[in-house]
């Protein structure tokens, strides 16, 4: 393997709008901007890993050529929340003039849903005065929680999870490069384990990838802490069947001998749910009483106790309905 040490997230970065994957429409609108030469303020919103921050990058990038790293400058909004930032970093960015015969210089800010609602007023206020000189990306996973104010003003782009094919081509391509052997098996692994994510799908390959060249399924389960599909299935056949202890017993397995995390077993359940064939009315009240403890879990309670809670609700939710 070349460069050992490289994170690949960074290393197979795609540098050009050409290389994104999985967000056609979008890509090819935002090369038409660099076509025509001119750019509106744009508002990027979808869930994390989808591109977001690669299309604003490679877009400067064409759009401003050698100069991209004079007229470019990426800020992340959660780093620091208040006005403050606003009034000092990007106003003083936005107001000087751009660099070589742009007419205009970029200002990235990632994350912008983490600003409070005074500095995205703040915020707004100052696109407004140096729309003159400097055009602004902002990019967030909610937009509803950027003002409208700010969103009326923007060209919105919604990013969406990217598909199976789009992970899968992407997988192949770092194998490849990577001179690593992947089974059809573990890109399955990888598409389940990334729900759309590039970010999460590149790390687990690494992650693998640090333990053998030959890359298994397994050791996608593995690397990343989570169940195998059919674990979930299994821990849902012998709850709906109302065998508590054995479901005690393959909940003990999955949380402490393989050491997957609360939370994320949570989720895994819930999307096994969404798409098992069940009673309509038993697979409603199962999710409920999924929702009542990831949100119990969120407010601190003990993780054992409310994950056994849960697997109880389970049975005696099921053992109700087929009486």
């Amino acid at each position: 393997m070349e460069d050992d040490h490289a994170i690949w997230i960074e290393k197979y970065r795609p540098v050009t709008l050409s290389a994104i994957v999985g967000q056609d429409e979008i890509i090819e609108r935002l090369m038409s901007y660099v076509k025509t030469g001119s750019l509106p303020h744009l508002l990027f919103t979808g869930s994390a890993g989808v591109g977001k921050t690669t299309a604003a990058v490679a877009l400067a990038r064409e759009f401003f050529g050698a100069t991209w790293h004079s007229n470019f400058r990426e800020l992340n909004a959660s780093d620091e929340r208040g006005i403050d930032v606003v009034r000092n970093q990007i106003k003083q960015f936005a107001r000087t003039s751009p660099f070589g015969d742009v007419t205009f210089k970029v200002l990235f800010l990632d994350e912008a849903d983490a600003l409070t609602t005074d500095a995205q007023a703040a915020l707004r206020r100052t696109m407004e005065s140096y729309a003159q000189t400097c055009r602004f990306i902002l990019s967030c996973n909610y937009s509803s929680k950027i003002i409208d104010p700010i969103q009326s003003r923007c060209a919105i782009y919604r990013f969406r999870p990217l598909g199976a094919a789009a992970v899968e081509e992407e997988m192949r391509r770092i194998a490849e490069r990577e001179g690593l052997s992947i089974s059809s098996e573990a890109l399955g692994a990888i598409v389940y384990i990334a729900q759309g994510d590039m970010r999460k799908a590149i790390n687990a390959l690494q992650g693998a990838a640090i333990l053998n060249s030959t890359i298994e399924a397994g050791m996608i389960y593995a690397i990343t802490a989570s169940a195998r599909p059919e674990e979930i299935s299994e821990l849902l056949d012998v709850t709906t069947s109302g065998d508590f202890e054995g479901s005690l017993t393959v909940l003990d397995n999955l949380l402490h001998q393989r050491g997957i995390a609360p939370d994320e077993l949570i989720t895994q359940i819930f999307r096994a749910l969404v798409n098992r064939e069940m009673d309509p009315a038993l697979k409603v009240a199962l999710i409920d009483h999924l929702g009542e403890t990831d949100f119990r879990l969120s407010e601190g309670a003990d993780t054992d106790i409310q994950m056994e809670a849960l697997i109880a609700r389970f049975v005696l939710t099921a053992d109700r309905s087929m009486k």
